[in-house]
């Protein structure tokens, strides 16, 4: 007969460096090679013997081969190795099945680490466990405190569903320190730990009796917040523990009867008061200001305490230019509150922080899977690889369809009025802000004539404008930002700071800044890499610094260089349920990552009533021309029900990368089997084809009862867009006109301005400085701006310190001494230590501040 083979080889794994046994085993044969990828094994590699069937009395042949980890790694063909075995006999030859050989390994890091979670009892938990790489597939156990958790032993709990750990209704005893266990032949690996907390929150029991009436005709009775009693950080009751009532028997009833006629009179007395002082007040107001005309407008309400102006009559020369005796109206307009904030308590009610305005937002072309022959979304390969000429790759990605045209768009419609705030700045200085936006502008001290004052603005244009770009392939970094009066007429450059979208890197990006001319055409005014004369660009990982000294619109836009090129985009998922239905929405935003961005997704959602169910989150997105997935997994299976072949959705690599600032989202529409159902545990998947991921948890209550949402912003909201004189900078102008008056005037030991900017990192683009009439005053500015959100002058002081140090150590006489002790006296003063303890230190500090 043809060989029978007994045993044949059996898949294999190397494990580090150990080889391993391939063996073969049939009957009748003559001889046994092996044939490993198509090539025969040298004989002399083989081991065979041959042994008697004590059963059949028949011979059998075997043959072992051993193959090492290095002979795995350096086959490089279109699948793993493989070997098979070809036994002969008189009659022919048959072949064993192939074996697979491969290397075995275990990565260190989870794909995702289960996150910790508070839920109520009886509510649903879901631990994702994503177990890192390895062949062979990891499996997954799961710890509770370091004991095995079984589901076996509990039908609460459930272990098998694609390594998750569901809990179908949490207990207090299944709070814990939960970590999943991946492991295979290689090596373990734990996941990090995950809290999870089951609280109860508080309820009132029943009511106790009522006391017996006291002299002041009053009764009262009380509660306890003991059912449940609240544990593991659970609510306590609303409510009051205590109740009082009056009385209403005997003469309880007479004093009551009483009492209430005293309460009625006074109250119709204090009335009739009121409405006197109110005409009293009016008929004032409208004497002491009849003179000014009908166009006066009282400001002091507005601005919150800071000081007013009115104008008057008749207006000369510049309107825009005004001197201490023609003061114009400070008007602020409706603005957004602010991650940005002066801290002035006093100020942060006077403004509306959302205005209640319409927003129409548009809704991003979605690849909507509403086919019947898949129910999951494959993404389509690119017809090439990435080019090497990648603006010219990517245009054509773009199909060309805005011919070359950058929109800069806000994310409103062009008929949206544009985000405006104004305010009037003299010889102090001051700061402008957008709220939530990330924008602001700073007014340095002396940069305004002592004797004049100019109404100022700054807008953020959100209609339409078009940079030509030609053949390039710009994207708008951050919004179009205009300060002006045009007419601005300052003796130093104001600092704007706009926030951006994109992850810095001089490889990867050309960015420059643009300047809109008269003719509306935009111009570029310097690359941020280069140096210029004419402008200060400083570029941080969130914002960008600008030096100014021309009022108008600029735009930071970028051209990406390489397809490692990222900007950032904030991810936000939001969720509403339909009145009286058993609907459940969820929408899922991709915006670029800058505040203002954001602002468009605030507004629309509060237009909606939607509710943020997890704070936001970043996502890099390549310049790779390929498109982003957003997905939606793990939904409980038996609580909801979604929309088939919705689960994935798609935004195309145009729409998001030329996005502009709009909001782009797509929506999943969930229903619910029963109305007994009050939560939804789920996550969103959102990631770039070949590119990151970024996973949003959503857990929250449905019922709109139940709701708690996540603040739209997570600092504390401010009002404040216009501060004025030196609140509106950290640094004291005392110690910032020592610091002008040392550092200004160069010296033989080299304490100039340069050295100044090279200890604040600002040491880049000094040809700049170098032209200003006070480069210390200047470098100090650009400071101001980059430290804006930070509350302390830790680093300047530290700057100033350090400066103080080296020159201490070089001989102490005359000049040089007394420079060594201004700067030391400086940076203690920022410390808030600094006292002038002698009359040397005094004389020092008189000649440096004039």
């Amino acid at each position: 007969t043809l060989p029978h083979f007994i045993q044949e080889p059996e898949d294999a794994y190397i494990v580090k460096s150990n080889p391993i046994k391939l063996r073969c085993r049939a009957v009748p044969a003559l001889q046994i090679f092996f044939k490993c990828n198509g090539e025969w094994v040298h004989q002399n590699e083989h081991f065979s013997h041959e042994y008697k069937d004590l059963n059949t009395g028949l011979k059998v042949r075997e043959v072992m081969i051993n193959v090492s980890r290095q002979q795995v790694e350096d086959f490089h063909g279109p699948e793993d190795y493989w070997c098979l075995c070809v036994a002969w006999s008189h009659l022919g030859t048959s072949k064993s099945r192939k074996a697979t050989v491969r290397i075995a390994y275990l990565r260190k890091n989870f794909e995702q680490d289960p996150q910790g979670k508070e839920v109520p009892i009886n509510g649903m938990i879901v631990l994702h466990c994503r177990p890192p790489e390895g062949v062979p597939a990891a499996e997954v156990e799961w710890l509770k405190n370091e004991e095995l958790v079984s589901s076996l032993t509990d039908d609460n709990i459930d272990t098998r569903a694609d390594h998750n750990l569901i809990i179908n209704e949490a207990r207090l005893s299944d709070s814990g320190n939960y970590t999943c266990l991946a492991s295979n032949i290689v090596a373990k690996r734990r996941s990090a730990t995950a809290t999870v907390i089951v609280f109860v929150d508080g309820g009132w029991n029943e009511w106790s009796q009522w006391t017996v009436c006291s002299s002041q005709c009053e009764r009262q009775r009380t509660r306890e917040c003991n059912s449940p009693i609240p544990r593991h950080r659970g609510k306590m009751c609303e409510g009051n523990s205590e109740a009082t009532e009056n009385c209403t028997d005997g003469l309880c009833t007479q004093s009551m009867e009483s009492s209430n006629d005293v309460a009625l009179y006074s109250g119709l007395g204090a009335g009739i008061i009121t409405v006197a002082i109110l005409v009293v007040a009016v008929m004032l107001y409208r004497k002491n200001h009849s003179e000014y005309g009908v166009d006066v407008i009282d400001s002091s309400a507005l601005t919150g305490g800071f000081q007013s102006f009115n104008f008057k009559n008749t207006r000369q020369g510049n309107p825009l230019l005004l001197n201490s005796s023609m003061q114009p109206d400070l008007t602020v307009g409706r603005t957004y509150s602010t991650p940005l904030c002066f801290q002035d308590s006093t100020d942060k009610e006077l403004f509306d922080p959302l205005p209640d305005i319409k927003v129409k937002v548009q809704s991003s072309f979605m690849v909507s899977l509403g086919v019947a022959e898949r129910a999951e979304f494959h993404a389509k390969a690119p017809a090439e690889t990435f080019p090497r000429d990648l603006s010219r790759d990517y245009c054509s990605t773009m199909d060309r369809r805005k011919k070359g045209l950058l929109t800069l768009n806000g994310p409103f419609s062009s008929c949206k009025e544009p985000l405006r705030t104004t305010g009037v700045f003299g010889h102090h200085g001051g700061r402008l802000v957008v709220p939530n936006t990330g924008v602001s502008l700073l007014v340095p001290h002396g940069s305004v004539a002592e004797n004049m004052s100019w109404e100022m603005y700054m807008v953020i244009n959100q209609g339409e404008a078009s940079v030509q770009t030609l053949d390039s392939c710009e994207i708008l970094l951050g919004p179009e930002v205009t300060y002006g009066p045009p007419g601005l007429d300052l003796f130093c450059p104001v600092a704007m700071t706009i926030a951006h979208c994109a992850e810095v890197d001089a490889e990867n990006w050309n960015i420059q800044l643009k300047r809109r001319t008269q003719d509306s055409k935009w111009e570029e005014v310097m690359s941020v890499e280069e140096e210029s004369t004419s402008c200060y660009c400083l570029m941080d990982s969130t914002s960008c610094h600008l030096l100014l000294d021309q009022p108008g619109s600029y735009a930071l836009v970028g051209e990406p260089l390489t397809q490692a090129a990222i900007k950032r985009l904030k991810l936000a998922v939001f969720g509403t349920m339909e009145v009286g239905s058993m609907s459940y929405t969820l929408r899922v935003y991709c915006v670029d990552d800058t505040p203002h961005a954001f602002q468009g997704v605030v507004a629309a959602e509060k237009t909606r009533g939607g509710q943020l169910l997890e704070e936001p989150k970043m996502l890099p997105f390549r310049a790779n021309t390929f498109s982003l997935q957003v997905s939606i997994q793990d939904v409980p299976q038996f609580l909801w029900s979604i929309k088939p072949f919705t689960t994935c959705q798609e935004f195309s690599f145009p729409q998001v990368w030329c996005s502009n600032q709009q909001p782009l989202y797509c929506a999943f529409s969930l229903e619910r089997y029963s109305p007994v159902t009050a939560q939804l545990s789920c996550k969103i998947s959102v990631r770039q084809v070949k590119g990151h991921e970024q996973i949003l948890q959503v857990y929250t209550a449905v019922a709109e009862t139940e709701k708690e949402s996540v603040p739209f912003f997570m600092q504390t909201d401010c009002t404040i867009t216009s501060q004025t004189g030196p609140k509106a900078f950290k640094i004291p102008l005392s110690i910032r006109q020592r610091i002008c008056a040392t550092f200004d005037t160069a010296n033989a030991k080299g304490k100039d301005w340069q050295l100044l900017a090279q200890k604040l990192h600002l040491d880049r683009n000094l040809g700049y400085f170098a032209k200003q009439r006070s480069p210390s005053a200047v470098i100090l500015s650009l400071w101001e701006a980059r430290h804006q959100d930070t509350s302390d002058l830790d680093s300047l002081a530290s700057a100033l310190e350090e400066i103080g140090k080296i020159h201490s150590k070089s001989s102490p006489k005359d000049q040089d001494e007394c420079e060594s002790d201004s700067i030391h006296i400086e940076a203690s003063s920022l410390y808030g230590t600094g006292r002038l303890t002698s009359q040397n230190t005094e004389d020092c500090a008189s000649e440096y501040t004039g």
